[in-house]
């Protein structure tokens, strides 16, 4: 985008404070409001190849989930939520996979990208809105396969541009940890996976021919600056709101919006 307009910036406006305010409440770093609706955004607008509409979206996606995870994970942090060892486990893993994603994603053609994520949500959906219940006895696996989950976590996190909490919150749970102990890790998790994937997009893209002043590699700045702005405002609310929802209500807010967004998706890879 070389410039913003009134529309277009009351619409970034809008992308960042409802993505902070879900990212807050759900753990998940709102990356599944930011991708689909900067695809749209994007799309409109005709200043950026289509077959690179789809990274561009991804990248800008996690530079703006560095800070609003930021801001979630410092509320988090306040509330005593957040599980550090289990952090410290699963962190290096995570972000050596989100650093792959950007060396990765720009070699899959746009469409597959799409459905790749839209099908990956789609999936993560279903488990949560489910009324399945893990085994008491199940706990997150020791070295080496826990560390492959979290490289695989890392690598899903940083295609879909999501920040790993569609990837985490599920994944703990499925191993028995409570909802918000989940969402809150996730937040923390969030800030190192999203650097380290918006690190590698930025270099990735920057090989790109004729890229505009407002891009930064597959980084689109002017909505980077518009929706950060928004979202860390708004992601404290989020997740003070949290803490006050039920467990089960939580994981089926989570579940309705990843089948919206999952059936977008996938509907916008079939379109192009």
């Amino acid at each position: 985008m070389t410039e913003i307009s009134l529309p277009l910036l009351a619409s970034l406006l809008l992308i960042g404070t409802t993505s902070g305010f879900l990212g807050g409440m759900l753990g998940i770093g709102g990356g599944v409001v930011i991708v689909p609706a900067l695809i749209l955004l994007l799309e409109g607008t005709g200043h950026s190849p289509a077959e690179e509409i789809t990274l561009i979206a991804v990248a800008t996606s996690l530079s703006c989930i560095v800070f609003t995870s930021a801001s979630a994970a410092y509320t988090q942090y306040r509330s005593g939520k957040v599980l550090w060892p289990l952090f410290r486990r699963l962190m290096v893993f995570f972000v050596l996979g989100s650093f792959c994603a950007g060396v990765l994603s720009p070699q899959l053609p746009a469409q597959a990208l799409r459905v790749v994520i839209g099908l990956f949500l789609a999936f993560v959906a279903l488990v949560m809105l489910t009324n399945w219940r893990p085994a008491a006895h199940r706990e997150l696996p020791k070295a080496p396969y826990g560390q492959g989950i979290g490289f695989a976590g890392g690598l899903m996190s940083g295609i879909a541009g999501i920040a790993g909490g569609n990837v985490i919150v599920p994944t703990l749970v499925y191993f028995n940890t409570p909802i918000h102990n989940a969402t809150a890790t996730s937040s923390a998790l969030g800030v190192p996976i999203a650097a380290a994937g918006a690190l590698s997009y930025i270099l990735s893209g920057n090989t790109l021919a004729g890229v505009s002043a407002w891009q930064l590699g597959y980084v689109d700045v002017s909505s980077f600056v518009v929706i950060t702005a928004a979202a860390v405002l708004c992601a404290p609310l989020g997740v003070k709101f949290a803490h006050r929802v039920p467990a089960d209500l939580l994981k089926r807010c989570f579940g309705v919006l990843l089948v919206f967004v999952a059936g977008r998706m996938v509907y916008s890879a079939l379109s192009l």
